[in-house]
């Protein structure tokens, strides 16, 4: 069953191009029809696109990994932010700091800087500098919290890109080629799909637009999450059960060693008598 459907593609505007004269001849396999001098999105494949993302960001969550959501618009940022944190994913709705997935070590100098700071805060170091150099480390801590807050628990490179509006979040998606990172992407008709791993045909200017995507794709990572849970609390079980039948087979393990070691005891004796009895009539 699709995640979506076309009528809820609509209802949300999904299907709202850009105007004819700025269009992406690449874009032409997606493009239903164009009217008044805008393009028309066909949302039949749209709504193909958003379950072979879905199907494909669900196996990434399920495996544990990391997915980065990218989008810088005002119109969208709110969205894109209270998706991510709901499948407690990292996001970037500020500017994208340049390097930051190429040149990932300093971003994390730069993230850790901002706890360093905070164990000031709370050691009491901070009373013992001047007004002057608390209203420079504070403006210094505000500024990588609006920059690099929301990506504070990424440790390692993540291992997708959920970008909105690939025209303007284009370095982002340049950084990804290059290392090979998958991209997800909402691209309107005015971009060009060609470096994108998992192009969704729509309208990337609305904020319902947006949301309806990201609705669709974030219920499918929770839904491998949820799966990861349960499969970890499976292998948790089978451990448990294995280790419980192997102290169950302890004691039968034991019983069964002093059988086998009773009549052997028995043997013993009797081996020993045997040469005595023989060495009795040589002697006489």
């Amino acid at each position: 069953m699709s995640r979506t459907n076309f009528d809820m593609l609509l209802q949300a505007g999904c299907h709202f191009g850009h105007l004819k004269r700025k269009w992406n001849p690449a874009m032409a396999p997606y493009i239903y029809t164009e009217r008044n001098g805008i393009h028309i999105i066909d949302l039949h494949k749209t709504v193909a696109k958003i379950d072979e993302a879905a199907e494909a960001l669900k196996q990434i969550a399920k495996s544990g990994k990391k997915i980065l959501f990218v989008g810088t618009k005002k119109q969208t940022k709110d969205v894109i932010a209270e998706k991510a944190v709901s499948v407690n994913m990292p996001y970037v709705i500020e500017r994208w700091p340049g390097g930051m997935l190429t040149n990932f070590p300093t971003i994390r100098k730069a993230v850790k800087k901002m706890s360093n700071i905070d164990k000031l805060m709370t050691d009491g170091t901070f009373s013992n500098l001047s007004k002057r150099e608390l209203l420079q480390i504070t403006r210094q801590r505000a500024k990588l919290e609006k920059n690099l807050g929301s990506i504070a628990d990424l440790t390692r490179l993540p291992s997708a890109l959920f970008v909105i509006d690939v025209m303007k979040e284009n370095i982002a998606v340049k950084e990804a080629n290059r290392l090979g990172i998958p991209v997800f992407a909402i691209v309107d008709t005015n971009s060009d799909p060609k470096n994108i791993d998992f192009v969704i045909p729509a309208n990337d200017d609305a904020k319902d637009s947006v949301e309806v995507i990201l609705n669709a794709c974030c219920t499918a990572i929770a839904e491998g999450l949820e799966e990861r849970k349960v499969e970890k609390a499976d292998e948790k079980a089978a451990e448990a059960q294995s280790q419980a039948e192997a102290e169950e087979a302890k004691p039968r393990r034991a019983a069964r060693k002093t059988k086998e070691a009773a009549p052997a005891a028995e043997e013993a004796p009797a081996a020993e008598e045997a040469p005595a009895a023989e060495e009795a009539p040589a002697a006489e």
